[in-house]
């Protein structure tokens, strides 16, 4: 049933801080249900608008977005759901999981599988949220179907798969299940003879599957192996291990996706291998028989006795075992009908034709009635609201694992967060209440493992690099409890504490050197969402002052953090710079931090990282054309000279592949919010947009071609209201900002860094112009002046060259008067906000193309020169690396020419006095200037 709903109301509010998922208000929405409005948490002094409530309009963020979209509509989802059906033990039809991280080959065996779906479920979300095509809501719910049909069956015990088999029906076991059949003790009935058939139609090429294994460990044991280690079946028999095994090899693999008949006979000392009727093998020596191994524990078709062994993929059709050896007239004739109908007869020890089309076991029609049953290598969940594209093991091998091992451990709880916020966003978008039941389970669940544990274990798997990591699980938890209001989950968003990062960012000890960047960034967006549960201080001082620790201490200039996916010392910027740099998912964190942060305290800081980040790295992390298969999403941003962009990363299916497909669908969140009581719009963001305001009667249209162009205007539709219209003043608009409201202009002192207020009574017609001029200036590496880059306004231009050594450019040749570099560089004629110097063009990086490209150069201002007039001196440098110019142009903006040429005299006369400088070279440098023409 549908939650009542004030419990949705409660959720609404949480989710406000995510992506604002209420249903869409355009118009090919109509009729949809909608999630109700409400109250956000009380700390919150802004809100944001539902994704519905603010339309793109076309311009840079359009175009992206409608790449993402294109790839959404396209991919077929069956494709994302087949490791989960897997898992369950379900039909997987055709569907040809996508490989990489999303699949059973991926890196460290796929551990990871199932958090793109995650991913991909709230980037449908999102689209539906802000597009209303109906496309999108049709492929979550066919989404949310599954996963509900893939839990039900988790909670089942395995149940058969019949197929089409050689002779009649088969038995399947998917790829991915984990699935085996058990036969009963005493099978072999301690025979010193024996024959064992079975048809095998293999769909994997592992090695070491076994198609069938009796044994008590890896001492005593009796198998044979759909292929060994050199792709070629294998008996084997030993009462003494690996090293003493009797055995015998075929001479060729067995062919995918076909029928073959295996059969071994031993007896006499002799073991012969056929393979389709054939005797491919004979062992003359073979002195063990079956009645060596005694009554062995294990009876297994398809699982090994080694754990590390694959699971035998692919269907059994008969499968017997005679007391004795047949000949091999009595094999060849096995290859034509059933054994039931030759001359051998039904096995006398066991006898299994697999006509079973339901259930989970399996009749022994060899008289002696030894059923069998289907079974799991895992058991099954431990609670039945588990939901996973694995088994449950990897959760089980973390609570006692004391060292990272990402090929058996791989962030289980990572992953859980992603199918958690998956149908959590599912739920929000399409009001579907299964989806709410899939993530209440999962909750559930994980509360029931976690709060049986001790704390100290707890700290322990929470502070293990890799396997410990767990997302922004703690804030989907919160979103959940918002809804559901179970105590347990409220306990269990707090069970992810992490103690000594918590305590030590509250205290503003700066612990971060050596941590994984984006195992700890969403940790603190999960722990606001603590604060405004709970009110605990500690985790709202945490959250502000880790943000601090990390912007702009180890931020580059396009707003990315990491290098090889971890943090080094506070201020080391020039000396961390390498290929892997900057990885995606790093900034699409610190977005979600810097916006969660906004509506505790509205700190211009956190919107102006927010447009460097969005503006440069988010969007320069697309490419810029269309793929069905992949969304074309970069994982590191390398910052090395001559760097080209990697949009389809790793394997495939990576984290930022999946925070990229996000990204993409919610560009326009943080456009627009408003003051909780409705007495203030704040506009944060300069993007081509409508709000609709229904609080307030109004729509406000924002047309822009920024940051093409150096402003906005924001047009007012409607009624009328009374409220400040808040306007951000980027820190870097030092060029002056100018608002006018229907041509008149606006009284006051705007100030970088801050928000401009007017306030007035808006009606519909209204027209709100803000002019905020780009200036050309450089960003200094922290710990290294001379390493730069360049920004022209919020954009950060780069250039592309091929070289592999960075850059050296001179930029004060043709400063000017406001301190503005950019009559230094050449425009491209038809190419807007590309520029050339030096032979270079530099170009905007939000671009996502394939050049090589150089975001960090190497600043060489050999000789001072002003106005493209050289003086021949040579631009002497202080200890630290200020130059002579660069103390000069500090001064900038210049009232006019008299201001600067003020600032050269007193600059020069320091200088002299400090002896950095001779005299006759101080008097040629004012003659310069003195002659020199200045651009503005």
């Amino acid at each position: 049933m549908a939650p009542p709903l004030s419990r949705r109301s409660l959720l609404q509010a949480s989710a406000l801080a995510a992506a604002s998922l209420a249903a869409p208000t355009s118009p090919a929405a109509a009729g949809v249900a909608r999630a109700p409005s409400a109250a956000a948490p009380a700390p919150w002094t802004v809100l944001p608008f539902a994704l519905g409530q603010v339309a793109l309009g076309q311009g840079l963020f359009a175009d992206k977005r409608k790449l993402m979209l294109d790839h959404a509509r396209g991919y077929d989802v069956h494709r994302l759901l087949q490791v989960f059906r897997a898992n369950a033990g379900l039909p997987t039809g055709d569907a040809v999981a996508p490989g990489g991280w999303e699949g059973l080959d991926g890196e460290a065996n796929g551990n990871l599988r199932g958090h793109y779906t995650g991913h991909f479920m709230t980037m449908l979300a999102q689209a539906w949220a802000g597009t209303g095509e109906q496309v999108f809501a049709d492929r979550l719910r066919t989404m949310v179907g599954a996963l509900t049909e893939v839990r039900a069956a988790l909670r089942e015990d395995p149940q058969v798969l019949g197929i089409t088999g050689k002779f009649g029906t088969a038995v399947e076991n998917v790829r991915g299940s984990y699935q085996y059949v058990d036969l009963p003790s005493g099978v072999l009935g301690g025979t010193s003879a024996v024959t064992l058939s079975a048809w095998v139609k293999p769909t994997h090429d592992g090695a070491w599957a076994r198609v069938l294994d009796f044994g008590d460990d890896t001492t005593r044991y009796m198998y044979l192996a759909a292929r060994n280690a050199d792709g070629v079946p294998r008996f084997a028999i030993t009462t003494a291990g690996p090293g003493a095994e009797q055995g015998l090899n075929g001479t060729a693999a067995l062919p995918l996706h076909q029928w073959s008949h295996l059969a071994v006979t031993l007896a006499d000392g002799t073991g012969r291998l056929h393979v389709n009727g054939i005797e491919v093998a004979r062992n003359t020596a073979m002195t063990l028989t079956p009645a060596a191994l005694g009554t062995p524990l294990n009876h297994w078709l398809g699982r090994s006795n080694y754990a590390t062994d694959p699971v035998f993929a692919g269907a059994y059709d008969e499968f017997n075992v005679w007391s004795r050896a047949l000949t091999a007239a009595e094999i060849t004739e096995l290859q034509s009908r059933r054994a039931a109908a030759s001359s051998a007869g039904r096995g006398d020890l066991a006898s299994y034709a697999f006509d079973e089309t339901s259930g989970n076991t399996f009749a022994d029609a060899s008289g002696r009635n030894r059923t069998a049953a289907l079974r799991r290598t895992w058991g099954g969940p431990s609670h039945p609201g588990f939901l996973a594209a694995c088994p449950e093991t990897q959760f089980i091998d973390l609570e006692s694992r004391t060292t990272s091992d990402y090929t058996k451990v791989w962030a289980p709880y990572y992953t859980a967060h992603k199918i958690l916020k998956g149908v959590l966003d599912a739920y929000l978008a399409t009001d579907d209440a299964r989806a709410l039941d899939l993530a209440s389970g999962m909750a559930d669940w994980m509360h029931a493992r976690l709060s049986r544990l001790p704390e100290a274990t707890l700290q322990r798997m929470w502070g293990l690099f890799s396997s410990g990591e767990f997302g922004g699980i703690v804030e989907a938890v919160c979103e959940l409890h918002a809804l559901t209001g179970k105590p347990e989950h409220l306990a269990l968003a707090r069970l992810f504490d992490l103690d000594r990062l918590i305590d030590s960012c509250a205290a503003n000890t700066d612990v971060l050197d050596g941590l994984h960047a984006n195992q700890h960034i969403p940790i603190f967006t999960g722990y606001l969402g603590l604060y405004d549960a709970t009110g605990e201080r500690r985790y709202l001082d945490a959250a502000r002052n880790f943000w601090d620790m990390v912007v702009p201490h180890r931020t580059y200039g396009i707003g990315g953090t990491s290098t090889g996916e971890f943090w080094k010392a506070r201020g080391v910027i020039a000396g961390t710079i390498g290929a892997t740099t900057a990885e995606t998912c790093c900034a699409y964190n610190l977005l979600k931090l810097s916006r969660a942060l906004f509506f505790h305290e509205q700190a211009p800081k956190y919107m102006d990282y927010y447009e460097r980040a969005l503006y440069n790295q988010v969007l320069g992390s697309k490419q810029d054309k269309p793929d069905a298969e992949k969304p074309l999403v970069t994982y590191f941003i390398g910052l090395t000279p001559g760097h080209v962009r990697d949009y389809t990363p790793k394997q495939g299916t990576t984290c930022c592949e999946g925070t990229g497909m996000e990204s993409a669908t919610k560009y326009q969140d943080s456009v627009y919010f408003r003051k909780a009581d409705g007495s203030a719009l704040y506009v944060n963001l300069y993007s081509p947009s409508t709000l609709t305001w229904a609080e307030r009667g109004l729509t406000v249209t924002q047309t822009t071609g920024y940051p093409r162009e150096q402003g906005s205007t924001l047009t007012f539709a409607g009624g009328s209201a009374a409220f400040e219209l808040r306007l951000r003043v980027p820190s870097w608009a030092t060029a002056g900002f100018r608002v006018t409201v229907n041509g008149r202009a606006v009284s006051g002192t705007p100030t970088p860094g801050s928000y401009f207020p007017v306030s007035r009574t808006w009606r519909g017609g209204d027209v709100v112009r803000i002019a905020v001029p780009f200036r050309l200036r450089v960003e200094k590496a922290l710990d290294d002046p001379s390493l730069q880059t360049l920004f022209l306004g919020p954009v950060n231009l780069v250039g592309r060259n091929s070289a592999t050594a960075y850059l050296e450019l001179g930029l004060y040749r043709n400063a000017g008067l406001s301190g503005d570099l950019l009559p230094s560089l050449t425009p491209v004629a038809g190419k807007p906000l590309h520029y050339a110097v030096n032979g270079t063009e530099f170009a905007p990086f939000f671009e996502g193309t394939e050049d090589p490209t150089h975001v960090y150069f190497r600043r060489v201002e050999p000789r001072v020169v002003f106005g493209t007039t050289d003086s021949g001196v040579a631009n002497p440098a202080r200890s630290d690396g200020t130059t002579l110019l660069d103390e000069i142009w500090a001064g900038a903006p210049f009232g006019g020419r008299a201001a600067l040429l003020a600032r050269v005299r007193s600059t020069v006369d320091a200088w002299v006095a400090a002896g950095l400088l001779g005299a006759a070279d101080g008097r040629t440098v004012v003659r310069t200037a003195e002659r020199a023409t200045f651009a503005p």
